[in-house]
């Protein structure tokens, strides 16, 4: 039988997986109609630079210019069209300690307006640069507040409603990456860009013409790209000259979940999205769905060359695992270890200073909202740029329960916090989905139940976004808002504030 992913995708879009015709699901399971083209490794991993930043009156100032530009990507024959900032193609890393004041300075020199979202990271919602944050062509944005949460691999990208799958595509993302006390500490490869590297992992698609394509045809979860890059290198190699190496892990993909490896040996994970794990934990392999974080450390002999892998997928109970990119297996980065190498301890690390306030409880939990994910709707509702869906009171400690009940892949993503999981279907979650975390992909008709807190920042005015990371699903309105306000500003929030889906 040949299966087509429009076919395939099709046909999960309208049944659940239960009432698939089991020729499609025979058919379709044990093969893979996205394949990655193989790759020569022999280009050098690119290494975004550190931005530069400026020090007056307490606060650092970084400027980013979001721009279009040409870039040669390895193996294709002509010059590709993309978009960056400060640059042709992705971003500078900003990097910042906590306690810090930050205060970014953004030009769109594009012919379309768009914004820049700090994923991850804990500000207000005026400087959260969602949908309602966004930047005029020729205009300037000045997002500004004062970093108060742990170490950790953040990242920024647009958000405009409706082409966000788009504008990342296009080039537009970056990392921001944040110390504390226990980072800067800590037992860890931390000279960037040589043990300590900064890895943006994506996927896409060229036409003859050696120019990015991004079309749908109707499948699930989005276009999926038969060229995978890191930091915009095809065919990346890194030369290592220490005993162990820091990799920090961003999917930066639109739709496709990469399942991380390496041969012979395990990688052992020390963060995820928002931070330190509680202590090291050694992983065969490590799951990221688009948008999703993890630093891992890996050790080295000498003389050895090993590459990083993306083998199959486990997304759970969906349709037809082969169109959706999870039995694609391939080799993402080449290390090619010197034959002698600088000694580097294991990787150790004490708590924050602020880790005890840092830390949540559920028996502080005061009130429970449900998420449903479904075709384009979270709770049965497309996005409305004018509607509050749902609204929580500052300093209050809520659990989020979410579930996907279609079988294709979705994550979940909420804007301004750092959550904890609480339970996979009831379950403790797996070690790797213990620490902190904004973003969770989700197995289809499995709950997780989130706890988060909402601490610092209220505005009746200004919503907070949370929404499905497969870019496609959210641009097509699998996406809500919510306000954080005080007790008292009910008022304020507008009469279309929709506070009684909790429960």
């Amino acid at each position: 039988m040949r299966c087509s992913r429009r076919t395939a995708l099709t046909a999960a879009s309208l049944l659940p997986a239960s009432l698939l015709p089991a020729t499609l699901l025979a058919g379709c399971q044990g093969l893979s109609t996205t394949s990655v083209d193989d790759q020569e490794f022999t280009s050098t991993l690119a290494i975004p630079p550190l931005a530069e930043s400026t020090l007056d009156g307490g606060v650092r100032t970084f400027r980013l210019t979001v721009q279009e530009g040409t870039t040669q990507f390895t193996g294709f024959s002509e010059e590709s069209t993309t978009w960056g900032f400060n640059g042709a193609f992705l971003g500078p890393t900003l990097r910042a300690a906590r306690g810090e004041q930050v205060e970014l300075e953004i030009d769109n020199q594009l012919a379309a307006e768009t914004s820049v979202h700090w994923h991850g990271m804990h500000l207000p919602a005026a400087m959260d640069g969602g949908p309602h944050q966004m930047i005029a062509p020729g205009g300037t944005w000045h997002p500004h507040w004062r970093i108060d949460q742990p170490a950790a691999t953040l990242w920024y990208h647009p958000h405009p409603h409706g082409a966000t799958e788009e504008h990342v595509y296009r080039g537009l993302a970056g990392l921001f990456l944040l110390e504390d006390e226990a980072s800067l500490a800590a037992a860890l490869p931390s000279e960037y860009g040589v043990d300590d590297l900064p890895l943006i992992v994506q996927d896409k698609s060229f036409d003859r013409d050696s120019q990015l394509e991004l079309h749908h045809d109707g499948a699930e979860p989005g276009q999926l790209g038969s060229t995978v890059m890191v930091n915009g290198t095809v065919g990346a190699v890194h030369e290592v000259s220490t005993e162990r190496v820091r990799l920090r892990l961003l999917n930066g993909a639109t739709a496709r979940t990469f399942t991380f490896a390496l041969p012979d040996r395990p990688m052992t994970m020390i963060a995820s999205d928002g931070g330190f794990l509680e202590e090291p934990l050694e992983l065969e392999t490590l799951r990221l769905a688009p948008g999703e974080r993890a630093e891992v450390v890996v050790s080295f002999s000498p003389g050895e060359t090993v590459r990083l892998r993306s083998v199959r997928s486990d997304l759970g109970a969906i349709a037809a695992a082969a169109t959706t990119g999870a039995n694609d297996e391939f080799d993402v980065l080449e290390l090619r270890a010197a034959e002698t190498l600088a000694p580097c301890p294991e990787p150790e690390w004490s708590p924050a200073p602020e880790a005890q306030a840092d830390a949540l409880h559920e028996e502080d939990s005061t009130h429970t909202r449900s998420f449903t994910l479904n075709d384009r709707e979270i709770n049965g509702l497309e996005m409305d740029m004018s509607r509050i869906d749902e609204v929580v009171h500052l300093g209050s400690t809520e659990i989020w329960e979410v579930i996907s009940t279609q079988p294709i892949p979705h994550s979940f993503h909420i804007h301004d916090v750092q959550f904890r999981i609480l339970t996979v279907d009831g379950a403790a979650p797996p070690p790797e989905l213990a620490g902190p975390k904004d973003t969770i992909y989700l197995l289809p008709h499995v709950e997780y139940r989130l706890l988060v807190r909402f601490e610092d920042y209220a505005d009746p005015a200004v919503p907070y976004m949370y929404h499905c990371h497969m870019l496609l699903h959210e641009d097509e309105g699998m996406m809500g808002q919510f306000v954080v306000i005080e007790p008292g500003q009910e008022h304020l929030v507008g009469v279309e504030a929709m506070a009684g889906h909790g429960h």
